[in-house]
């Protein structure tokens, strides 16, 4: 039977403090693994919130700028209009091109990607042993060190349901089809003002 590999490093969270720990590591020459449970890499500001949120404000800026000073220009442009669905498809498409810059800065720097959620199992000595609960191949890795760098997420408030339809956090504020009527943002976090801007 073929012993395990026992990784130098392994990165549990692919945001910014894990990819580029991760990188970073690896350009050191230890043998490093990257663990994310979601299918895209970057965490919650690359995935569902800074970027995302800023590629949509930049829209709706535009559209403002348009309706604010075009006529000051002489240019004339009656029943200017933001089309949501093409504000997404312009959102995704960055959010896409940027997760996926992350997987190849992982892929040039030979560092193990590993799909699954990752839970500190034991630790024998020097060697830590990390269980992953998912869709990868492996059930369980070895590392020498761990660096956690799991983000965070939103507050749900105890006795609301979040579902999204009338109560949603702003990953489904980042999806909205339709402009809606009436929008009340609780907190003044960056990216639920940048969101309260856009709609």
């Amino acid at each position: 039977m073929a012993e395990q590999k026992i990784y130098d490093l392994v990165v549990i969270g692919s945001g910014p403090a894990g990819y580029t720990g991760a990188i970073r590591a690896a350009q050191l020459g230890l043998q490093v693994a990257c663990v994310e449970r979601e299918p895209a890499l970057g965490g919650t500001c690359l995935r569902i919130g800074c970027i995302p949120s800023k590629a949509l404000l930049e829209s709706t800026a535009r559209l403002m700028e348009a309706q604010a000073h075009f006529a000051a220009h002489g240019i004339t442009a009656d029943n200017l209009s933001a089309d949501l669905g093409t504000m997404q498809k312009r959102k995704d498409g960055i959010v896409k091109t940027l997760t996926q810059g992350v997987a190849g800065l992982l892929k040039k720097h030979k560092i193990d990607r590993v799909m699954g959620h990752a839970t500190l199992k034991a630790r024998k000595g020097d060697v830590w042993t990390i269980a992953i609960k998912g869709d990868s191949d492996a059930a369980e890795l070895q590392a020498k060190k761990v660096l956690l760098a799991t983000g965070s997420r939103e507050f749900v408030l105890p006795g609301i349901e979040m579902h999204g339809d009338r109560i949603g956090s702003s990953t489904e504020a980042l999806d909205y089809k339709e402009v809606p009527k009436h929008l009340v943002v609780v907190g003044g976090g960056a990216i639920g003002l940048e969101l309260g801007s856009v709609y």
